[in-house]
């Protein structure tokens, strides 16, 4: 029994190992690894990068990824201060303005007085009225083509599929026509 045990060779990271625990160095490597280490990249501020598929930059000190949402969030973000007058922007007018226009409500109304003054503001009201006209046409046109591409099967308690849309195809030729029909009114009443 004790020859087994002593024609057992011990490696050289055994033999470390119990040097080290007898010395009380409980934190000495005995084995050295190797193999793949990333290689450091040091990045400044401003800097874009691709890695693992995505995109990112360094603003303000920090790490940040870059979506495809990122240009929406910007739009959205209304300052603290109007950009015009420095204001705060806490008041609800401020922020529909600054939407709109760019700047707080007291800057606009000095903007439309500035323009019935110069005698221009019948044209900027004309062309807020076909913003707002050009924007309710689309709206409407999308959601009238989402209900009629619009799945119209259900699946009862019992589990049988209903289809509930009939025979429809008549129909949606004929709501597609009158779709055109009205775009292409609400364009033409828009260039006049």
């Amino acid at each position: 029994m004790s020859d087994t045990l002593l024609k057992k060779e011990f490696k050289k990271s055994d033999v470390e190992r119990i040097r080290n625990l007898v010395r009380k160095d409980f934190k000495a490597k005995t084995k050295f690894g190797t193999g793949y280490k990333k290689a450091y990249v040091a990045r400044k501020e401003g800097d874009v990068w691709e890695e693992d598929g995505r995109t990112w930059t360094i603003q303000n000190a920090l790490k940040q990824n870059i979506t495809r949402l990122d240009s929406a969030k910007e739009a959205y973000k209304i300052p603290l201060t109007c950009p015009k007058c420095k204001t705060s922007m806490n008041y609800h007018l401020h922020k529909k303005m600054y939407r709109i226009h760019g700047f707080c409500f007291d800057c606009t109304i000095e903007y439309e007085a500035s323009l019935r003054k110069i005698g221009k503001y019948k044209e900027y009201e004309q062309a807020m009225i076909k913003g707002n006209m050009r924007s309710f046409a689309k709206d409407l046109e999308e959601y009238i083509l989402d209900k009629v591409e619009e799945n119209q099967t259900f699946v009862t308690e019992q589990g049988d599929v209903e289809d509930w849309k009939g025979n429809m195809s008549d129909t949606k030729e004929k709501v597609l026509k009158e779709l055109s029909k009205f775009t292409e009114h609400i364009h033409n009443s828009l260039e006049k």
